[in-house]
């Protein structure tokens, strides 16, 4: 079985746990206006164009080659904790192929990073093969959701549930989008949503970058919103969160600003 990939990053420190292989997936059914990997969208290659450089986004693995470079690092990742996160685009969109890659990694940690956006299957098929999962939540609005990325929520929601009740280990993440997903309503929202959820580690806040500009302009996309303000000029209602007994991480820094012990 063979899957698109449009980079692999070494020696990631920001992916999981220890030091990491990040594989980026390419293709993504979602179409966030913040996407900041925009070259992980279309499932097929793309051509980049820059002053700096032309070149083609997209190269095609079979399963048994692409474990057989992601187990270099494995003694890297025995010291440190560390292992493999399949990432993109929406790695959900190659099930087969990762699940098949999977089987060839000899057991070293393996992470899924995904917006939840899946059929049920594939996303079973995933999880029940993982040592944890980063899990998405955005804008809990199904109407806003989908004007947002294109889709509602229903399925993320789904999958969600069906995640906690596997009892898998995972983290949910929040981008905080401004005026977005980082509005006190929405971000109360996702705390109760949280609350409910009985297997969840840890909330991360993911700051808005909107450093992705120049990667559309390459691609020969308009960037949705261009002219948005910074990550610096957000005032977090950090209180919302009061009602969990789980940490709450902004990632920024990596700062703690909510544990269990300080509820």
């Amino acid at each position: 079985m063979k899957g698109i990939i449009f980079d692999i990053q070494e020696f990631s420190l920001n992916d999981g746990p220890g030091i990491r292989t990040t594989v980026f997936m390419k293709g993504c059914p979602l179409r966030c206006k913040w996407c900041h990997n925009p070259e992980g969208l279309a499932s097929s290659p793309q051509k980049i164009i820059s002053e700096s450089e032309c070149r083609i986004v997209g190269t095609t693995y079979d399963a048994l080659s692409l474990a057989a470079i992601l187990k270099k690092n494995a003694d890297v990742f025995n010291d440190t904790g560390g292992g493999i996160t399949f990432s993109g685009g929406e790695p959900l969109m190659q099930a087969g192929f990762i699940v098949e890659a999977i089987r060839h990694l000899d057991g070293i940690h393996v992470l899924l990073d995904t917006s939840g956006y899946a059929d049920m299957d594939s996303f079973v098929q995933i999880v029940s093969r993982v040592n944890y999962v980063y899990y998405d939540l955005k804008v809990m609005d199904p109407k806003e959701h989908a004007y947002w990325t294109g889709k509602d929520n229903a399925l993320i929601l789904q999958n969600l549930f069906a995640l906690d009740e596997m009892k898998a280990g995972y983290t949910i993440r929040v981008p905080l989008i401004p005026a977005v997903t980082d509005t006190r309503e929405n971000l109360k929202q996702i705390a109760s949503l949280v609350k409910k959820l009985k297997h969840v580690q840890e909330l991360n806040l993911l700051p808005y970058n909107s450093l992705a500009g120049g990667k559309y302009k390459s691609l020969g996309m308009e960037y949705p919103l261009a002219g948005n303000h910074s990550v610096r000029e957000q005032k977090i209602p950090l209180d919302v969160f009061s009602v969990l007994e789980i940490p709450v991480l902004l990632l920024n820094d990596g700062t703690k600003i909510l544990s269990r012990d300080e509820n």
